[in-house]
C-alpha cells in the first residue's frame, strides 16, 4: 500500500499544480480590462475617439478608412479625410497619394501635436510652461474667443497663401492651405477630440468649426495611420481559451517529460562558426580596415549599421537618406538640440561622400557614429 502511494505521489502533485495553474490563469485573464490604442474610432477609453465618431454618424455619412491612401477616392463627391495623431509618418509614395487626393478637390483635416514632417508643415517651439494648460483663450479668424486646453509644445508657421483659422497668444493653432482643387486643414490639438475631453471647455465647437470649414458630402476617418499599433499579434489573433489551452498543454508535456526522466543535453556549436563570428574575428576585420587605410569604406559600413538600428529601435525606415532624417531624429534624440542634429547630418553626408578620408577624420566620425548607436540601443 505504501509503495503504491509512493508511486502515485508525483501524479498527485501534478494534478494539484495543474488545478492551481488553471485557477490563476482564469482569474488573470478574466479581470484584465481590454486595452485600446489611443485615437482609434472604436475605442471607448478616455483617449479614444468613439464618442466623436458616433456623433458624426448621427449627423452625416462617415466611414472608417483602413486602406492604403493609394486607394482613396480621387473623383466624384467631395470627401473629407480626418487624420488624428498618426502613429507614424507615411512613406513618400503614401504622402504623394494624400496630395493627389487633395488636388482632385478633396480635403484632409489633420490633428497632430507636432505635424512637422507632414505636408511640408513647419513649426516653431514655444515655452510650454507659459502657454500650455487648461481653459486658455483661443481666437478664430473672425475674432471670436473660445476656451480650450492647449498642450502642444509647438505652434504652426504660415506662408502668404495660408489662412489662419485658430490662434492664441503664442502663435497659430490651426491653418488652411490649398492643394490644387482641395484643401489641407491642420490643427496641433488632437486632445480636443478624445472621449475624455471633447465636452470640456469649447472643444466641440472648435472641432466642428474646422470640420465645417470646407463643404463635404462624405467623411472618412483614417485608421490606416493607426495601423502600426493595431496590427495583429499572436496574443490578439487567437481567443483567450485557445491560448490558455495551449499553455496548459505545454506545461503538461514538460511535466510528463520530466516524470519520464527524459534528459536534454547541451547544444554544441560548430567550432568554425564560433571562430568565424567571434570577437577575435571582428577585431581582426577592423584592424584590417585600419592597416589598409580603408577608412571611407569602414565609415560606410558603420553608417549602414546605425541605419539598421534606427529602423529596429526607432522605426525610421532604412530606405530614407541621411538628409531626410532631421525631423525623425529631432523627435527621438531628445537630449541633443535640433541645430546640432542638423549640423551632424550635414557633416556626416559630406564625410560619407568624400572619397579620401584621413585617420583623424575616421576616428572622429567613428566616435560620433558610435555615440548615436549607443543612444539608439539604450533608448
Amino acid at each position: 500500500m505504501q509503495k503504491t502511494f509512493e508511486k502515485r505521489r508525483p501524479w498527485i502533485w501534478l494534478v494539484i499544480l495543474l488545478i492551481l495553474f488553471i485557477l490563476i490563469s482564469y482569474f488573470s485573464f478574466s479581470k484584465q480590462p481590454k486595452p485600446y490604442p489611443n485615437y482609434v474610432s472604436d475605442s471607448p477609453s478616455p483617449t479614444g475617439v468613439k464618442a466623436f465618431y458616433t456623433y458624426l454618424k448621427d449627423k452625416k455619412e462617415v466611414k472608417r478608412w483602413s486602406h492604403s491612401p493609394e486607394h482613396l477616392p480621387k473623383s466624384g463627391e467631395k470627401n473629407l479625410l480626418l487624420m488624428v495623431e498618426p502613429y507614424f509618418f507615411p512613406e513618400k509614395e503614401e504622402m504623394e497619394a494624400y496630395l493627389e487626393f487633395m488636388e482632385k478637390g478633396n480635403t484632409i483635416l489633420l490633428f497632430h501635436t507636432n505635424p512637422k514632417g507632414m505636408f511640408d508643415i513647419e513649426i516653431e517651439h514655444i515655452d510650454s510652461n507659459t502657454y500650455s494648460g487648461e481653459d486658455l483663450v483661443v481666437n478664430d479668424n473672425s475674432g471670436t474667443d473660445y476656451r480650450a486646453d492647449l498642450y502642444s509644445p509647438v505652434r504652426l508657421q504660415t506662408n502668404e497663401k495660408d489662412k489662419i483659422l485658430l490662434e492664441d497668444e503664442a502663435g497659430v493653432l490651426a491653418i488652411k492651405r490649398s492643394y490644387g482643387k482641395g484643401q489641407l486643414i491642420v490643427s496641433n490639438s488632437p486632445e480636443w477630440i478624445i472621449n475624455g475631453s471633447i465636452l470640456s471647455a469649447d472643444h466641440l465647437p472648435l472641432i466642428l468649426s474646422l470640420l465645417n470649414e470646407e463643404e463635404n458630402t462624405s467623411l472618412l476617418y483614417d485608421e490606416f495611420v493607426h495601423g502600426a499599433e493595431n496590427s495583429s499579434t499572436f496574443l490578439t489573433l487567437y481567443p483567450k481559451w485557445f491560448l490558455l489551452l495551449f499553455l496548459q498543454s505545454a506545461l503538461i508535456a514538460i511535466l510528463w517529460l520530466m516524470s519520464r526522466g527524459r534528459r536534454f543535453g547541451p547544444i554544441f556549436i560548430p567550432r568554425e562558426e564560433s571562430v568565424r563570428f567571434s570577437d577575435e574575428g571582428i577585431r581582426a576585420l577592423s584592424a584590417w580596415y585600419i592597416r589598409g587605410r580603408r577608412y571611407h569604406e569602414s565609415l560606410l559600413f558603420q553608417a549602414e549599421y546605425v541605419k539598421l538600428l534606427l529602423q529596429e529601435r526607432w522605426g525610421i525606415p532604412v530606405s530614407k537618406e541621411w538628409k531626410d532624417l532631421s525631423a525623425p531624429l529631432e523627435r527621438k534624440w531628445t537630449n541633443i538640440p535640433a541645430h546640432e542634429i542638423k549640423s551632424f547630418l550635414n557633416e556626416l553626408i559630406t564625410i560619407l561622400q568624400k572619397e579620401n578620408v584621413n585617420k583623424q577624420e575616421y576616428l572622429l566620425w567613428s566616435k560620433k557614429l558610435d555615440r548615436l548607436r549607443k543612444e539608439v540601443e539604450e533608448s
